[in-house]
């Protein structure tokens, strides 16, 4: 069964039953490296993508859910060349550490600054509680939403 999903601006059509999780068509059928598996559980934030301007875990989201929907992951969000204020953030405060994270972190910024473009910093620690990180880079990762803020948004003064 064929199944027709948008990922990265790009139509494809998978050989993919509906309830195959998405991660697995992402990353065996599109060759996609960013979505990582970690826990298959969505608990750890390892598989996050976005779904629209959602960041959403695929690790048990069957693909027949994302049909219609527009996926972009963490290679689909810098744009002509340039990196994503988010990504370019985490690289200006070296926000990754093993690295592990930090396409799910990432995504779950891209989304939170979409919808929230000054957000508190209890509605930063709120938005990436899914997300794990066991490197302990934390303070690098919040100063890199502020830095993401500024490049998207200015300094909301």
């Amino acid at each position: 069964m064929a199944i027709s999903i948008t990922v990265n601006g790009k139509r494809h059509e998978v050989a993919a039953t509906p309830d195959t999780p998405l991660l697995y068509v992402l990353r065996n059928e599109l060759g996609l490296n960013a979505p990582l598996f970690g826990c298959g559980l969505e608990q750890c934030g390892a598989c996050k993508v976005l779904r629209g301007a959602e960041a959403v875990m695929t690790c048990m989201l069957p693909v027949g859910d994302a049909d219609g929907a527009r996926i972009t992951t963490l290679e689909g969000l810098a744009e002509d060349g340039e990196l994503h204020p988010v990504q370019q953030a985490f690289l200006d405060e070296q926000a990754a550490q093993c690295g592990y994270c930090s396409s799910g972190m990432i995504m779950t910024i891209a989304a939170l600054l979409w919808a929230t473009p000054h957000p508190t910093d209890e509605q930063i620690r709120t938005a990436l509680d899914g997300n794990l990180c066991r490197c302990g880079s934390h303070a690098r990762v919040l100063r890199a939403v502020r830095r993401a803020e500024a490049l998207m948004w200015g300094d909301g003064n």
